[in-house]
C-alpha cells in the first residue's frame, strides 16, 4: 500500500478534480503490475496496473489507495476490469466519498466473490486526497493560504520590497504547489502592486487557473495577468457591472464572474460556491494581508502554509501576513492543528490545518 501511495503522487496536478490513486498487483509474494491515475479523463490506476502486469493477475491481490469506481464517467467502471482480471483479493486504503461510489464499488466486488480488505493505511490515503474528499463533500475548493515572512513576521520591508523573502528551495516548493493545486488566488491589490504572472515555473508543471478578487474591476488591461489570459485561464471576480471596465479585460481573454458583496468587498463564501461549480477543486491563496484576513474571517481557509526566513526586516509599518481588522477576542481567533515543520534550505515551512472552520457547514 505504501508503494501504491507513492505511485499515486505521480498524478498530482494532472488529475484534478479527480483523486490521486495508485495500484499494485501482487502474486505469489511478488509485484507483477503497478500503475496510477496519470491524467484527468485517462485510464484509472487499476486499469494501468493490470496493463503493466508481467504475468496473469488471476488469483493475485490488488492493492489500491482508493475504493474502485463502479460507475461510468470519463472511463468505464474499474470494478469491471477488476472482476475480469480474476484477482482473488482487493485491499483498499479508503472508501470513496463520491456518492456515486461510497461503498458501492466494494459491495459489487464482494457480491462477485472477491475478498475485500478495507482501511489499510487509511489515514495516509485520506490525507493524500484531502482535496478530493473536501471537494466531494462540499463542492467548494480546498483553500491553502500561503505566505512568506521574516523571523520578525514581516512580508515586506517598510518601503514595500518583498523579493525575495525566502530562498530558492522554498520558492521551488511554492511552484510545486502551484502545479498541484488547480487555482491560485490573489486580491487586486497584489496585481496593482506587484504585477505578478502567477504561473508555474516548475519543469513540466501545469499553470494554475488564476483568480483575482477585484470588487470594483480595477485590474489593468495591460497587467501581465491580463496580457497572458489567452494562454493561462484567468478569472476576475467582481461585484460591479461596468461594461467599460470589463470590455478590455474580456477582449484580453479574461473571464469575469459576478459575485455578491459582503460589506465593501466580494463575498468570498459565495465565490467559493461559484468556483466549485466551475470544477475548481483547490486554490492556493497567495494574497496580501487584507485578503488573507478576509479569507480567514470568511472561514474558507482549510490549511495555512507559513514560510519563515531567517531574516529580520523590522519597521512598525512593515506589513504582516494577516492584516485587516483582526480578531478582537482571543476566543474568536483562528486555531490551527496537526502542524508539520519542514526545513527548506535555510527557510522553515510550518504547515497547519485550520481547526475552527465552519464555513462549509
Amino acid at each position: 500500500m505504501r508503494i501504491a501511495i507513492g505511485l499515486a503522487e505521480n498524478g498530482a496536478g494532472y488529475v484534478n478534480p479527480n483523486p490521486l490513486v495508485g495500484a499494485v498487483v501482487v502474486k505469489d509474494g511478488k509485484i507483477i503490475g503497478q500503475g496510477y491515475h496519470a491524467e484527468y479523463g485517462k485510464p484509472h490506476a487499476e486499469v494501468n496496473a493490470f496493463s503493466s502486469c508481467t504475468g496473469d493477475p488471476a488469483g493475485a491481490s490488488l492493492y489500491v489507495t482508493l475504493e474502485p469506481c463502479c460507475h461510468y464517467g470519463k472511463t468505464p467502471p474499474c470494478v469491471d476490469a477488476i472482476i475480469a482480471s480474476r484477482v482473488k483479493e482487493v485491499v483498499v486504503g479508503c472508501l470513496d466519498p463520491n456518492h456515486k461510489v461510497a461503498g458501492k464499488g466494494v459491495g459489487r466486488l464482494e457480491r462477485e466473490g472477491v475478498r475485500v480488505v478495507k482501511g489499510v493505511l487509511e489515514h495516509e490515503c485520506r490525507k493524500q486526497n484531502e482535496v478530493f474528499f473536501h471537494y466531494m463533500q462540499t463542492q467548494t475548493p480546498f483553500v491553502v493560504m500561503k505566505y512568506a515572512m521574516t523571523t520578525d513576521g514581516k512580508i515586506a520591508t517598510s518601503t514595500g520590497q518583498s523579493r525575495w523573502v525566502t530562498g530558492e528551495k522554498a520558492r521551488e516548493k511554492v511552484h510545486s504547489d502551484r502545479h498541484r493545486y488547480m487555482g491560485i488566488m490573489v486580491g487586486v491589490g497584489t496585481v496593482l502592486t506587484d504585477d505578478p504572472l502567477l504561473n508555474c515555473r516548475m519543469d513540466g508543471g501545469k499553470d494554475p487557473v488564476r483568480i483575482v478578487c477585484d470588487t470594483n474591476l480595477r485590474t489593468p488591461a495591460d497587467s501581465r495577468i491580463a496580457r497572458t489570459a489567452k494562454d493561462i485561464r484567468t478569472i476576475i471576480a467582481a461585484a460591479v457591472d461596468d461594461g467599460d471596465a470589463a470590455r478590455p479585460l474580456l477582449d484580453a481573454g479574461c473571464e469575469i464572474v459576478s459575485v455578491p458583496k459582503k460589506g465593501s468587498h466580494i463575498d468570498l463564501r459565495a465565490l467559493m460556491q461559484i468556483l466549485g461549480g466551475m470544477g475548481i477543486d483547490s486554490i492556493l491563496l497567495e494574497g496580501g494581508s487584507l485578503v488573507n484576513f478576509s479569507a480567514l474571517d470568511a472561514g474558507i481557509v482549510r490549511k495555512v502554509q507559513a514560510y519563515i526566513a531567517p531574516k529580520i526586516f523590522g519597521g512598525a509599518n512593515a506589513k504582516t501576513p494577516v492584516g485587516g481588522e483582526g480578531f478582537v477576542e482571543i476566543s474568536g481567533c483562528v486555531m490551527l492543528k496537526n502542524t508539520v515543520v519542514r526545513h527548506l534550505g535555510g527557510d522553515i515551512l510550518i504547515e497547519s490545518e485550520v481547526e475552527n472552520n465552519c464555513s462549509q457547514g
